[in-house]
């Protein structure tokens, strides 16, 4: 047992709570936020060095013996998602100290952050199917506070969709898992993975997985997304850049904990529905991006695309492919964080998000129009930057496994991807500058340091790929073989 295993959970709620009684100290509330979650990031990396030496690492809550007690498992995919969630929110928070406003701030803004980080972490880390829902409850209540925050029109619209979307999810959810239970008499991953390599995975028990695929496709904005577009363009830039970084990222992650560990025994059946929905979450994901002027919505869109791709690995269900799904899905998080922090920047600056409205950016902006570049760039998967290698190897993975439809599509919506962020670049970097500095509705003080960061992580990963390599391939095998999962939390002790 390894009682670090739960400090990523921990560290955020009791910060989150102690800053609850500190509202009116905004500067307190700051830096003792910053100082949680650079200690998130520290265990985070800590425990990526203890699975590589000695492999992955477990906490059985209380001391109960799985499957009695509430288990917690550290394998490679949860710590490579946990230490770059760490990463991406501390640069988010640094953002929002320049741009989220007092009011915001002394409304709670640090500590529900501090929550929704908890229920993030929480939901990599357990062990239970059960807890995974808690979890998942923890990250969406506090989005809503935060998509609500600040009372305007659009944010009470949205948050309202956004809530009932969500209630629906989590009720099918909860019946997905009384279901599961009644038929195996087990929450636990590793033990439910046990259960139904013993009986078999019927017609009734793929039924099961297909609700939870609908739940966490709710969840993740694969195919189910026409609620994503509208949630992710209302609240702040700091907060739909956390949003689009990282929310969508937990309902991923679960599918591919569930169809890799518990129902991977039909992936003609599951795991073909799953690419079959990633290529048409990809397609209409490129046509909406493609299709609007405003800012928000362009990368709104580009949200969904990535889903898309991503699961196209899960779907090819190959070591590349998988590879190349977890190698993506890091890139991912970083540059979504990072363009929606740029694209909020250029509205900051224009007090609009009509790209019909602004022009000539570049002139008075450089160092913010040259970083859109890049980041679009890697967005698209232009080698040597990070989203080339991922694509790559999503591609190469479904080419392996003969679903070449689900790699042309891939490679298809890429150039759509591009032509839509450079769509952004031509016409609100380049042209005729319509505003001066005196004109612009706000500044870029205290705003270039996180998004400078967040670029030089993108660029890092795809210039220093090797680096992380054996990281990724040994999260690929975790995911592979789940019999590792399985020995890691049940040891060699016969179950019941």
């Amino acid at each position: 047992m390894n009682n670090i295993v739960i400090l990523p959970i921990i560290i955020p709620l009791i910060m989150g709570m102690i800053l609850v009684i500190f509202r009116k100290n905004i500067q307190f509330q700051r830096w003792m936020s910053l100082i949680a979650i650079a200690a998130v990031g520290s265990v985070s990396i800590y425990l990526m060095t203890q699975i590589k030496e000695h492999g992955m690492q477990t906490l059985q809550l209380g001391g109960w013996q799985a499957p009695f007690g509430v288990s917690m498992v550290a394998d490679m995919f949860a710590v490579l998602l946990l230490t770059t969630t760490s990463f991406v929110a501390f640069c988010c928070l640094i953002y929002a100290f320049g741009s989220i406003g007092k009011e915001r701030e002394s409304y709670y803004f640090y500590p529900m952050f501090l929550f929704l980080l908890t229920g993030i972490n929480g939901s990599f880390l357990t062990g239970d199917i059960f807890n995974l829902f808690v979890c998942f409850e923890v990250m969406l209540i506090s989005s809503y506070v935060l998509l609500s925050l600040g009372g305007t029109k659009i944010q009470l619209r949205e948050s309202i969709k956004y809530v009932l979307v969500n209630i629906i999810s989590s009720f099918l959810f909860l019946i997905a898992v009384a279901y599961l239970y009644a038929m195996t008499g087990t929450l636990n991953l590793a033990h439910l993975s046990v259960r139904i390599a013993e009986v078999g995975q019927d017609g009734l028990m793929t039924t099961v997985a297909i609700l939870f695929l609908i739940v966490f496709s709710l969840k993740a904005a694969l195919f189910l997304f026409f609620w994503l577009p509208g949630s992710y363009s209302a609240p702040p830039t700091a907060v739909a850049a956390v949003f689009a970084a990282l929310l969508t990222k937990v309902g991923m992650y679960a599918i591919f904990r569930m169809f890799t560990l518990v129902f991977y025994h039909e992936p003609q059946v599951t795991h073909l529905i799953i690419g079959i929905l990633g290529g048409l979450t990809m397609v209409l994901g490129a046509f909406g991006a493609i299709a609007y002027w405003d800012i928000k919505k362009i990368l709104a869109y580009n949200v969904v695309v990535g889903v898309g791709l991503i699961m196209s690995g899960l779907a090819a269900f190959t070591s590349t492919a998988i590879t190349g799904s977890i190698y993506y899905l890091i890139h991912d998080i970083i540059i979504k964080a990072l363009i929606f922090l740029l694209g909020g920047t250029m509205i900051h600056l224009t007090g609009t998000s009509n790209l019909k409205d602004m022009s000539g950016l570049i002139r008075t902006h450089p160092y913010v129009g040259w970083m859109f570049f890049i980041a679009a760039l890697s967005l698209a998967g232009i080698p040597p930057l990070s989203g080339f290698i991922g694509k790559v190897l999503i591609t190469k993975g479904t080419f392996e496994a003969s679903y070449f439809w689900l790699g042309g599509i891939g490679l298809l919506t890429s150039l759509l991807v591009l032509y839509s962020v450079m769509k952004i670049f031509m016409n609100g970097f380049w042209g005729e500058t319509l505003l001066s500095e005196d004109m612009e509705k706000g500044t870029t003080k205290g705003l270039m340091f996180p998004m400078g960061c967040l670029l030089a992580a993108t660029v890092a990963l795809g210039f220093g790929a090797e680096g992380i390599h054996e990281y990724v391939s040994m999260a690929a095998e975790g995911l592979l073989r789940p019999e590792l999962y399985i020995e890691a939390v049940l040891g060699r002790n016969p179950m019941p």
